[in-house]
């Protein structure tokens, strides 16, 4: 299999730590979302889309991270990610949605770049934008969470592996985190195992 990825890519990332989990073989391509290699003929033949992540797999391309993430847990028996009854598979798919769908879509790097390039807006209200975005849903998120290691149970589901990189991320606009303390602290253990830390942006193959 191919990732194509971008090291700062959220949705990546929570690709490259289930491939981690799950010990699946892969290669990582780069796509330079700064550049725009995303929005290139060889890479819009993959993925029309021109979004990261891709993932190309033998029976072909999938283009969107938790149709990825969902394939996977489908089709390997190694660390599933969506376990238990079909209630607990709903809770883990609720939680993980009010990230990956609730809060990161606000704050990707398309929204950002119309916010900086379009609506001129300056660095320090688009930090604000996205700070205000990651604490209206990590103030929902925080009151999900129990006082496990991880978000459900004793292993890593969807939701820790959607968990993980918008924490990287609210880290890095320096979102003020002391109000979250479930959160961190699932973040912190999640980063004592190989499979996040080796999915980490800074491990990556394209990291700056």
């Amino acid at each position: 299999m191919k990732l194509y990825s971008y090291f700062r890519s959220s949705a990546a990332y929570r690709v490259r730590i289930a491939l981690n989990l799950k010990e699946l073989e892969h290669d990582i391509v780069p796509v330079n979302l700064l550049k725009s290699e995303q929005q290139g003929d060889d890479y819009l033949q993959k993925n029309v889309q021109g979004l990261l992540p891709a993932l190309e797999t033998e029976e072909g391309v999938l283009g969107q991270s938790l149709a990825i993430l969902e394939w996977l847990d489908e089709t390997t028996d190694h660390a599933p990610l969506i376990s238990g009854n079909a209630w607990q598979k709903a809770q883990i798919r609720n939680l993980a949605y009010a990230i990956a769908v609730d809060i990161h879509p606000l704050n990707n790097l398309r929204v950002l770049k119309y916010l900086t390039n379009e609506l001129q807006v300056t660095e320090e209200q688009k930090t604000t934008w996205y700070q205000d975005w990651i604490t209206t849903g990590f103030d929902k998120v925080e009151k999900m969470l129990g006082d496990g290691p991880f978000c459900f149970g004793d292993t890593p589901t969807l939701a820790d592996v959607c968990l993980i990189p918008q924490v990287y991320n609210a880290l890095r606009f320096k979102t003020p985190m002391e109000n979250y303390p479930k959160i961190m602290a699932i973040y912190t253990h999640c980063n004592t195992l190989k499979a996040f830390s080796d999915a980490a942006p800074e491990q990556q193959i394209d990291a700056q």
